[in-house]
């Protein structure tokens, strides 16, 4: 097998593997090259990466080898988790955003009253794609947190103002709202209770 085919098979080797990663000894098994060959033709291929500026590289570590992404990119990377647009809402989430959207400020206790179940998971996930913050403090017994929605919301949903959100429905049965917190944002997936 020639120099470039096998360090494509190394590559291959290397990125089925993980974060787990695969030690010289089990590539040169799988390939039937030598272990120093091995070796030698992953130092070659960490050169090649780094002349060629790719956005990733090989490290050993543990004394196995695998494909990481290089640090200086992490800026990027954190972006991209955080970017709401990167993954769908649950229903939950979903409704729970609508409720928040609609009657902000408002705590979890009142939020979960509206929905009738807990939305804890809902709440950490719409704070961890930045589309609620939280907002203050309610006065009374504990104190508890003041929900509302930010900027990214506004962005994220193509909306100037608050005041640009539809006028909510009166007297809406739980699937009526559920269509309606679909159509506003979007499709999701089936209902649950998180």
């Amino acid at each position: 097998m020639d120099y470039d085919k096998l360090k494509g098979v190394i590559e291959g080797l290397l990125f089925i593997s993980g974060d787990e990663g695969i030690d010289a000894k089990e590539i040169s098994e799988i390939t039937e090259v030598s272990e120093e060959e091995v070796i030698d033709l992953i130092e070659d291929m960490k050169a090649d990466f780094r002349r060629a500026g790719r956005g990733i590289q090989i490290v050993e570590v543990a004394k196995a080898y695998q494909l990481t992404t290089l640090p200086e990119h992490v800026p990027y990377f954190e972006r991209l988790a955080t970017s709401p647009g990167q993954s769908t809402l649950s229903q939950a989430a979903l409704e729970t955003l609508a409720i928040v959207a609609y009657k902000q400020p408002l705590t979890r206790s009142e939020i979960e009253e509206i929905r009738g179940v807990k939305c804890e998971k809902a709440l950490n996930t719409l704070l961890s794609k930045h589309l609620i913050r939280e907002a203050g403090r309610a006065e009374g017994i504990g104190r508890p947190i003041l929900y509302a929605t930010t900027k990214e919301f506004l962005e994220h949903f193509g909306l100037r103002e608050l005041g640009d959100l539809p006028e909510p429905p009166v007297n809406l049965d739980i699937e009526e709202a559920r269509l309606e917190a679909s159509a506003l944002f979007g499709k999701s997936e089936e209902p649950t209770n998180d």
